[in-house]
């Protein structure tokens, strides 16, 4: 047991383990990520329903989406903003790793009578020959990545991209960093159930990484039958750091924002947003 503890509590190397995909494929989990997705009481999954209303307004304004656009939007969970900007008359794309994510997000789509390309694969591995005016990755998954998975990811953008066209993402920001706190927690059916149907116990530890300014929350969870461990990076940057990981894959960021509905960037929130394109 002190071993087990102590291997618990072991602080891992920066993105030593990516567990992502494994979140949104296993079958219970995969169904709680969606309730998350779709519940207006929580900013986790998604944001609230009035704001993703605001931010694809935005979005269709100042891209100038109508028919003739393309656009393709990384890990488009459920279709939340996908079939928002398929209304513009814009072809869109989505691609995401849950398929029960993306099975929610056809049927709404044929509720809706709109035709969104949806494809199920994990976008790092993801290749097509076609290009697009837009490609946007909201919600931080960028920073959920690794350096060199981020490196895969921004040279993609820029073979995927038209000319004059851009990338619009946001990240967590140098003050989210500070404002977090390294800590330590434990419960029994941590999170309401969230982790398994069956009974479990819970660890979850909060490690800060001060020079690579980088944050996991490990989730260890055992239940009588097995045990998995969750590992949820979150990448934290400035205008600069940010500015050079483009650069160094030929891309400029061109824009600064607060957020993806447009709010002026002030340096002051938690969360940021760029829009950026080819060099």
């Amino acid at each position: 047991m002190f071993n087990e503890l102590r291997e618990i509590n072991r602080k891992p190397r920066p993105f030593e383990r990516y567990t992502a995909e494994e979140l949104w494929t296993d079958e219970y989990t995969r169904e709680r990520m969606l309730e998350f997705h779709l519940d207006q009481t929580i900013d986790a999954a998604s944001r609230s329903m009035e704001f993703i209303d605001k931010s694809a307004r935005w979005i269709i304004e100042h891209f100038k989406l109508a028919t003739g656009s393309a656009v393709i939007d990384f890990g488009c969970g459920p279709g939340l903003y996908a079939l928002r900007l398929a209304k513009s008359g814009a072809s869109v794309t989505g691609i995401d790793f849950s398929e029960n994510s993306l099975a929610y997000a056809r049927g709404k789509a044929a509720e809706s009578g709109v035709s969104i390309d949806y494809i199920h694969a994990n976008y790092l591995e993801y290749q097509t020959d076609r290009t697009f005016d837009l490609i946007t990755m909201i919600m931080c998954d960028y920073t959920a990545l690794g350096p060199s998975q981020r490196r895969t990811l921004l040279e993609k953008f820029r073979r995927l991209l038209n000319p004059g066209g851009a990338v619009l993402l946001d990240v967590y920001s140098h003050r989210y960093f500070h404002k977090t706190k390294e800590r330590a927690a434990y419960g029994f059916n941590y999170m309401d159930r969230f982790w398994s149907a069956d009974d479990y116990y819970c660890f979850h530890t909060t490690f800060k990484y001060e020079e690579e300014k980088l944050l996991l929350d490990r989730y260890s969870v055992y239940t009588e039958e097995l045990e998995k461990h969750i590992y949820n990076w979150a990448q934290c940057f400035d205008r600069d750091t940010i500015t050079g990981e483009f650069a160094a894959s030929g891309l400029r960021i061109t824009e600064f924002y607060a957020d993806v509905s447009g709010e002026a960037h002030t340096g002051e929130t938690d969360v940021f947003a760029i829009v950026a394109g080819r060099e």
